[in-house]
């Protein structure tokens, strides 16, 4: 199968200032996130995408075009509803300082496959909508460029921690235990027979051996030899 490439926006003015932007208009990345988008774009110039779907939230969409901007060729960028924030209902836009003293707090660190919020999105269902959009995006991505192509999904912090949990295998109610920064870079591969996980939540390092291809996606026994170093 193909190989996803996850990209967390940068960081934002909403990051800084410890708000929940959930689906706020106009939350845009401050200088520090641009400058991470920018290092982000820099990593993976070395990998000619395919494809770079992005939420259609004004921080992922900034994100994917510092991406766009510097890959040899420019590849579709469409835009997915599915790859959107999680619809936090009243608690978009409160302070998280705030927020830790709500009585769903410890259920959302515990046991998130509970959680709906107020007038908002279960995580359950957060978690669905996201995994059928990068799984169909594969698959398209796949049939129209073959399985050694890359692609990336930009998306949000719990957007892409759920999505890595499904392909890890792990329970929703574990989905706390990863963490993913601002503009950081997980990849998976979704073999016949299971997803592949090459990495989480970098935020440096080569890429280029991603253009190599990565085989069949049996996991070889022993650990293999690795990608060709760079």
């Amino acid at each position: 199968m193909a190989t996803v490439i996850l990209v967390r926006h940068g960081r934002t003015t909403a990051n800084a200032s410890g708000l929940l932007a959930g689906r706020a208009a106009g939350v845009g990345l401050d200088q520090v996130g641009r400058d991470q988008a920018g290092r982000t774009a820099d990593r993976l110039a070395a990998v000619p995408l395919v494809a770079v779907v992005s939420s259609p939230l004004e921080r992922c969409q900034q994100t994917a075009q510092h991406i766009l901007d510097r890959q040899a060729a420019t590849p579709p960028a469409p835009v997915d509803l599915d790859l959107t924030e999680c619809d936090y209902g009243q608690w978009q836009g409160r302070k998280l300082t705030d927020l830790t003293a709500e009585d769903l707090w410890p259920l959302v660190q515990s046991q998130p496959s509970s959680v709906v919020f107020p007038d908002g999105e279960s995580m359950a269902a957060m978690q669905a909508r996201s995994v059928a959009a990068v799984r169909r995006h594969d698959a398209a991505v796949e049939a129209e460029h073959g399985p050694e192509a890359v692609w990336a999904a930009v998306s949000h912090g719990d957007i892409i921690k759920s999505i890595l949990a499904d392909a890890l295998g792990m329970h929703l109610d574990l989905f706390q235990r990863i963490n993913v920064g601002p503009a950081s870079v997980s990849i998976v591969r979704y073999g016949g027979s299971r997803p592949s996980v090459y990495a989480t939540n970098t935020d440096a390092g080569d890429l280029s051996w991603l253009s190599k291809g990565l085989g069949s996606g049996d996991a070889p026994v022993g650990g293999g030899a690795g990608g060709t170093a760079p």
